[in-house]
């Protein structure tokens, strides 16, 4: 089963972060990147650029709207694992689950060589 992991965390806590603190952090994803990748299970994995370069369509109508919120989409991981019990266990080992919230959603369906699947 899919399941993608959505990572939310606070974009202003991280710029209150060191360079040290930040190298720890990005050697903390590389290393749960490559477990998940090493346990066959890793799909994609997406870092999101600053909310602040996004945009927002609504109605088919540009809008500009930050998202402000304490926490924001930060990025994803998308894995194909058993069950949710087990996209939940991956989901807890995320750096992103101690400094914000992981949200675990399974897939319903998803395109892949030219159709959809489910």
């Amino acid at each position: 089963m899919r399941f993608t992991l959505l990572m939310h965390y606070s974009e202003a806590g991280g710029a209150a972060l060191s360079p040290e603190e930040m190298a720890d952090g990005q050697a903390a994803f590389d290393a749960y990147a490559k477990a998940l990748d090493d346990a066959d299970v890793l799909v994609a994995a997406e870092v999101f650029t600053s909310v602040v370069e996004a945009v927002t369509i609504r109605g088919g109508e540009l809008v500009d709207s930050p998202d402000d919120s304490d926490e924001q989409l930060s990025g994803i991981f998308l894995i194909d694992v058993l069950d949710r019990a087990e996209a939940i266990e991956w989901a807890k080992r995320s750096p992103a689950a101690e400094w914000g919230t992981m949200v675990v959603r399974p897939t319903q369906l998803y395109f892949d060589d030219g159709s959809w699947r489910g």
